[in-house]
């Protein structure tokens, strides 16, 4: 979807995009001096495959001081990005024929990267109705002798969903009666949270040794394109981590790692300041949601998304004739007619909804959803 609506923006048409996952602001002034400094300083050699150990204190430290959890360095694997970081346990965790539960809707790499591995998806459904999470009965009712690996987001990818402790202390109650299963705890949202603290399921004792956080920079910090993620695990797991990353990319950019430090030591001024931000857009575009005919929504705890509900547009005909079928259909119309880019649920496994960010200013929001709400008005 984003590549389409860079095709039409290459028109001459303005095309208003909510269907990137990405901070719309600027990595924050003191990360990019420290960049700056790095490379003045020659930070420019090959970097260690497990990241710097300077840079993996400070992720101990971080996990420490905001999570009350305790890791070593050797528990630390710093990765090019968090998407690294997952490809990285799926590989060394899932062998042929393993099956990995994932509730739905997932962000979209979950299931292929378990398919590279030749493991097997296994999904847990979902709705809105249930804010899109899960209970204790689906995942004890999902697992079999094959289950190897729970992976999950909170908050979630696409659809902003917050695991409270209380359901997460549910869940792990299953996990302790399923002592082969690995949980992939998924964290790169952490900080874009609107209840409470972030809660992590590592923080339960009697799965923590199982529990791989995954987490990094991308969406706290607006470095997306710096590349920089990690993942904290037993240290059996963190080493398998570094073999593989040593014969796939070997350490990651010597110069994101060095900003990364001080991402970490100096602060989260900046991350509030931005949280404060989709705060304030959360709420506008909830109000601007629930004023269009068809669509059902839920006001989402953290991340930047919204996944509406929109199955009731299904059959209906464009002013051109063509039936919109399914999420897809319904997001190129959008597209094509409306001029505003989302991404259409059956990528994230659930078909019924649409994703779409909002990452975006308050005056392309204002706009993309009155474009959505004239465009969808015209389907009969």
């Amino acid at each position: 979807m984003t590549k389409l609506g860079r095709e039409l923006a290459a028109q001459g048409i303005n095309v208003i995009s909510l269907s990137v996952g990405e901070p719309d602001f600027n990595t924050p002034a003191h990360v990019k001096d420290a960049a700056k400094k790095a490379l003045d300083d020659n930070f420019t050699r090959y970097s260690p495959v497990p990241g710097y150990p300077d840079l993996r204190q400070a992720v101990v430290n971080k996990l420490k001081n905001e999570n009350g959890l305790d890791y070593d360095i050797s528990q630390i694997v710093v990765s090019t990005g968090a998407k690294q970081s997952l490809s990285n346990v799926i590989l060394t965790l899932v062998n042929p024929g393993d099956e990995v539960i994932i509730p739905t809707p997932y962000w979209v790499s979950y299931s292929e990267m378990v398919t590279l591995a030749e493991g097997k998806s296994v999904f847990i459904n979902t709705d809105i109705e249930s804010n899109f999470k899960i209970t204790a009965e689906q995942l004890e009712a999902a697992i079999t002798p094959k289950s190897k690996v729970f992976m999950f987001s909170s908050p979630c990818n696409p659809t902003g969903s917050v695991y409270s402790k209380d359901e997460l202390a549910a869940l792990v109650k299953v996990f302790e009666k399923h002592p082969n299963i690995f949980i992939i705890s998924d964290e790169i949202y952490e900080h874009i949270n609107f209840v409470d603290k972030h809660e992590s399921i590592a923080q339960f004792a009697s799965v923590k040794d199982r529990v791989i956080i995954i987490n990094g920079f991308s969406k706290a910090f607006a470095m997306t394109g710096w590349r920089l993620g990690y993942i904290a695990a037993n240290k059996e797991i963190a080493t398998a981590n570094d073999k593989l990353q040593g014969q796939t990319t070997s350490g990651t950019c010597s110069i994101a790692q060095r900003a990364g430090i001080v991402a970490y030591e100096q602060g989260l001024d900046s991350v509030y300041e931005m949280k404060e931000a989709f705060a304030r857009r959360r709420q506008l575009v909830y109000d601007l949601l629930n004023d269009i005919p068809g669509l059902k929504t839920n006001l989402p705890d953290g991340a930047f998304y919204f996944f509406p509900e929109i199955s009731s547009f299904f059959g209906k005909k464009d002013p051109n004739g063509n039936v919109i079928k399914d999420s897809s259909d319904l997001a190129l119309y959008l597209l094509n007619f409306g001029h505003i880019a989302t991404v259409g649920g059956d990528s994230f496994g659930n078909n019924n909804y649409i994703r779409l960010s909002y990452a975006a200013s308050d005056d392309n929001l204002k706009e993309a959803l009155r474009r959505m709400k004239d465009a969808l008005g015209k389907l009969v």
